[in-house]
Order: C-alpha cells, then structure tokens, then sequence
C-alpha cells in the first residue's frame, strides 16, 4: 500500500513527499528526492502537515494517535486497527485534536461502479434500497501463509478484517446502520487461528438486509455486490485492479418489469456500463487535501464510517465464537 501512496503522492500537484520510513532499503533506489528514515517516529517528528499510515493493523492505532497528538492530520489505511477498541481510541484522539483531519482508506467507495450506482439510487427513480448481497473472496496464494495478515497478533482478524471489511464498508455506504449480525466463519482448508471464510447475514431497523461471504478459498477471485431496490437492481462485478484478476468491472442495472410484457416477468432487460479507469486512489487522497485546505468534516471515509464497518467485524466475530465478549 505504500507504494501505491507513494505514486499518488508524486503525481498530486498540492502534496509534496518530504520524508518515508521504509525498514527494507531494496525497496528504495538511491538519490530519492526524499528523506529516508528506518523509525515511524522520525516521520512523527518532521515538519510535515500530512501523514499516511501503511503499516500492518497493529501499528495503525498507536501511530495515528500519535500523530494527532502532534498536529498532523492523517490517513490511515483500513482496517483501523485489530478490534474496535482500536478505533474508538482513535476517535477519542480525533476529539482531542479538532483541528486534524483523520480519514481511512476504503477506496473501494470511489470505484467507478460504485459511485455510478450511487449516482443513480440518489436520483430516487430506483426507490429506496431494500437489500444488498456481496461476494468478495480471493485464493491466498503462494505467499499467503507467511504473510502477516495471518498473524493473528499483527492483523487482529482473518479474510473478513483483511478484505470483507471493504463490502462491510459499501454495505454501510448504500444501506442504515445495521443493527442485527449473524456469523457462521471457519479455518477448514488454510488452518490458521483466524477465519479463512466467514458468511455474514445483517439486518436493520428499517427492514433493510445483507447477506456477505468473504473468503480466503475462492480459487476464482471474485468481486460482486448487488443491490435490490423497489424499483430494479444493481450489480457491479468485478474490480479494476493491479493484478486485473478480478476481472473487469462492470455495472448491470436492470428495472422492474412486470406489467404488460409477460417475457419480461423475472427477466428484464439491462444495460451493462464497463469501466477501464481506476481513479479511487486519486479520490479519496484528493478528498483529504480538500478537507485540509478547506477546513471541512471528513465526511466520507470517516473515524465514524471506519467505526461502523468494525463494529460490524467484532460482531460478527463474537457470534461466530472467534472471540469471547471479554476478548479484545
């Protein structure tokens, strides 16, 4: 992840990069235009306005909070931490130094299907939003069982922490606040400590509902999110990625049709929109500098909307029996 920071970084024409901690020096060329530090704390301590946080999850609390306690504002990658106590301490910095602005990065918002669907449910020709049902799951791969993210003391959780917690996010994004959450989470094939697949059902008080499996063991890597509303639905399949093994990304949007054309009775037509172009990184980053320059609220990608998603995740853990009610 830093490394993909690092190339917005350069490319945005308000932020300069003054200085990196990078612990493993091959992944740097020499003359950079840049200080190079082996301590987070010597990126704490420089005079910068404007720190970005991509450590594992258990480094992600303590260095935000920090930062904030110096003035800086930050961005932080998700999940914000291992558990959501992690989270609301961070919350509770944020409150104690409003004049930084704390964002978290669930690009996942600003992927052009996303925001297409978005566009359209908020022109109200849809209705209202009555369900939403994502798949997101990937192989693991090679590395896979060393990878930190298995670690349960560094990563706090397993697939649906590392990778499920970016539906979580888009289930918050088009739905209320969901109150009820069942879990049914298992190790049966990478045998870690920590959940290689988890399905999750959800419900609110408004009657709306979600239903995720998030997954170590899809040997296709898939990405699906679809959306039911009271006037037709919405699909967007696949995700614009580095490795591309998503597949292309693309939004289904089909209307309810039901009158006079009985051939389109549980068969409507649809118009499907493709998309080449992932500008989500751009997005959120130009979003932050915007709060800075402007002095306004993070309102997307927020401490709050991170708080939301983990609560979610800790829910779902403790119905599962992956962690205790005293567990943290």
């Amino acid at each position: 992840m830093g490394e993909i920071r690092h190339r917005v970084v350069n490319a945005h024409p308000e932020l300069e990069l003054k200085v990196i901690c990078e612990t493993d020096p091959t992944k740097l060329t020499a003359n950079q235009p840049f200080q190079v530090v082996r301590e987070p704390e010597e990126v704490l301590k420089s005079d910068v306005d404007l720190i970005f946080v991509c450590t594992p999850n258990n480094h992600i609390p303590a260095l935000s909070i920090e930062a904030m306690k110096l003035g800086k504002h930050v961005f932080a990658e998700k999940p914000p931490g291992r558990c959501l106590q992690d989270i609301e301490f961070m919350r509770q910095q944020e409150e104690l130094s409003p004049k930084c602005k704390l964002m978290f990065g669930f690009n996942h918002r600003y992927h052009p299907g996303i925001l297409k669907a978005k566009d359209l449910i908020s022109t109200g020709r849809f209705g209202k939003t009555l369900w939403v049902r994502g798949i997101y799951g990937k192989s693991g791969g090679k590395n896979f069982r060393g990878s930190w993210r298995n670690n349960k003391d560094i990563s706090g959780g397993g697939i649906l922490l590392d990778q499920g917690i970016h539906m979580l996010d888009l289930f918050n994004y088009f739905c209320d606040d969901f109150e009820e959450v069942k879990c049914f989470a298992s190790n049966k094939y990478w045998g870690f400590d920590l959940e290689d697949n988890a399905f999750v059902i959800l419900n609110n008080k408004n009657g709306q509902s979600g239903m995720l499996h998030s997954s170590a063991t899809l040997w296709k890597h898939k990405f699906k999110l679809e959306i039911g509303l009271e006037k037709g639905y919405m699909n967007i399949e696949g995700l614009l990625s580095k490795t591309a093994s998503y597949g292309r990304e693309t939004l289904t949007v089909g209307r309810q049709q039901f009158e006079d054309e009985a051939y389109a009775v549980g068969n409507p037509s649809e118009e499907i929109t493709y998309f080449d172009r992932d500008l989500s990184w751009e997005i959120e980053v130009q979003n932050i500098v915007d709060c800075i320059k402007n002095n306004t609220p993070v309102m997307e990608s927020s401490s709050v909307d991170a708080f939301k998603a983990m609560n979610i995740v800790e829910k779902a853990y403790k119905d599962s029996g992956l962690i205790t009610e005293g567990e943290k």
